[in-house]
């Protein structure tokens, strides 16, 4: 079992730490020791996984922060002194490392990264030949890691390092997608004409403007901030986070682009900006990517994350006539219901979460925002051809008049059980005043109404990771959060450890 000092470093899927000095009261905490013990972890874990490997190979990337470099030295020099050949692929993006296991014929491989998060934050992402590994094996290895005291190289033969450039093979991977699904008239510049600007928020993402886009003919002029600084000087590469999407708006109109494209720092994430300078993103982002999964997939479901619109829901089920499955907040929770329910005969091809984790099961139900929007340019050059936007595929779409998201903290240290006592007294509380509870309730309660001066619905769930209590409103009529944030507020006012003051806040009392 993990001690208090090792359960620090996980989060979810993924490790995640301290790495760079410079944050008053965060010192660093994934030191070269730390990151050599996990790295070991990993090497055990990947060696009792595949036990009739002959020999293991692992790819290692990284994104721009500053303290990757650092971190890449520690893992090389860990995983080759345990026999292990290492592929060092230098600034990566967190998908290329995953297809580093199908290109390469590595058995696992590396992303040191810490997606959206602050500059001094860093972190490892693990992949094997089956895709991201999940929670209890972030804890195995952990495990692992926990048990070393001695991390000298523990073989006489250290593995071989091997430098390679996988990003111009993967960039070559898109790049053919992009050739082969447009059929232009010029096969080999199909966008030609074009043009795409690509803000990279100096993460990762920049290879996309100048290795995708530019040799395939598109103007990229009025790109933004592709080179990779670990500082994030400009914005945070992120596109939920509101500066980053104003700014990839502004570059979009000034340019007069065609698209308006968005990385998040390790790029499996993306959002984009029509030729309007409106953002495509979040339920709208699901809605455009949710059309192109069902070509070829007709009756198919559509797995989210549990915050989607009823707008979007009813634009699957009628206009695309698919089915919509709302699953649980957490990319990786959307992608493992996803491949459950192919493995229990439902054709799902497609995971999306509205924070812009996309995974189509033709791509190894691979989370990757470069994959994702290299399916979007290739649907609007084959429109283009009909003389139709991207705006014309989710023309359907109703979207909220009002939405808001406010946020609990649970003052408990036992938070999980405090919050979900919370939600079971909710179900009642809603059960006693006939609100209409959802029937597909994964996480949390979600409820609609249907007044005039309301019509709209809740979720209040309980955050993945940390003791927050999220509550999610949307509402079709002007004033309509504010009448169903008052209906909460009685119930919310009488629950112990939850500290209310967001929507006291919200509601000026």
């Amino acid at each position: 079992m993990l001690d208090k000092y090792w359960k620090q470093f996980k989060s979810g899927t993924d490790i995640r730490g301290v790495a760079t000095d410079g944050v008053e009261g965060q010192p660093v905490n994934l030191t070269d020791e730390v990151i050599t013990k996990i790295a070991i972890g990993f090497g055990k874990w990947l060696k009792n996984k595949y036990p009739e490997c002959p020999k293991i190979k692992v790819a290692v990337g990284n994104d721009s922060r500053l303290s990757g470099p650092r971190i890449r030295a520690a893992v090389i020099s860990a995983l080759s002194g345990e026999g292990i050949d290492v592929y060092p692929c230098g600034l990566s993006s967190t998908p290329a490392m995953f297809m580093t296991t199908v290109k390469l014929d590595c058995v696992g491989a590396v992303q040191i990264t810490a997606s959206h998060h602050p500059f001094h934050r860093n972190g490892l992402k693990f992949f094997c030949k089956e895709g991201g590994l999940d929670s209890p094996d972030i804890t195995q290895i952990l495990e692992y890691a926990q048990e070393i005291e001695d991390i000298r190289p523990s073989c006489e033969k250290t593995g071989t390092v091997n430098e390679i450039d996988f990003m111009d093979t993967y960039s070559a991977i898109l790049r053919d997608m992009i050739c082969e699904g447009a059929q232009a008239k010029s096969y080999d510049k199909p966008l030609a004409g074009s043009k795409i600007v690509v803000d990279a928020g100096n993460g990762a993402g920049g290879f996309y403007a100048t290795k995708v886009l530019a040799p395939l003919g598109a103007d990229i002029t009025g790109s933004r901030f592709l080179d990779p600084d670990g500082r994030f000087p400009n914005h945070i590469p992120n596109p939920e986070d509101k500066d980053a999407m104003a700014s990839i708006q502004a570059a979009t109109e000034e340019s007069h682009a065609d698209l308006g494209v968005i990385f998040d720092t390790d790029v499996d994430r993306a959002g984009c900006v029509d030729s309007k300078g409106r953002e495509i993103n979040r339920n709208k982002l699901v809605a455009l990517a949710s059309c192109i999964a069902m070509e070829g997939n007709a009756g198919g479901t559509v797995v989210t994350d549990s915050i989607t619109s009823s707008g979007l829901k009813t634009f699957i089920e009628e206009t695309l006539k698919g089915k919509h499955h709302r699953f649980k907040r957490g990319y990786k929770n959307v992608i493992n219901e996803a491949v459950r329910l192919n493995q229990l005969g439902t054709n799902a091809p497609l995971a999306i979460e509205t924070s812009g984790h996309a995974a189509f099961k033709e791509n190894y139900f691979l989370d990757d925002g470069a994959y994702l929007i290299t399916r979007i340019i290739i649907k609007m050059a084959q429109l283009a051809k009909q003389g139709k936007t991207l705006d014309d595929l989710i023309s359907d779409l109703s979207e909220p008049v009002e939405e808001a998201e406010l946020r609990f903290a649970i003052k408990a240290e036992n938070f999980a059980d405090v919050g979900n006592g919370i939600i079971q007294k909710l179900f009642d509380y809603a059960k006693d005043n006939g609100w209409d509870i959802a029937d597909d309730n994964h996480e949390g309660i979600r409820v609609s109404f249907h007044s005039d001066n309301d019509k709209g619905w809740f979720l209040l769930r309980l955050s993945v990771h940390d003791p927050i209590m999220p509550l999610n409103i949307e509402s079709d009529v002007a004033g309509g959060v504010e009448v169903i944030a008052e209906k909460l507020l009685d119930f919310l006012s009488q629950q112990e450890n939850l500290d209310i003051s967001s929507i006291q806040r919200f509601l000026n009392k």
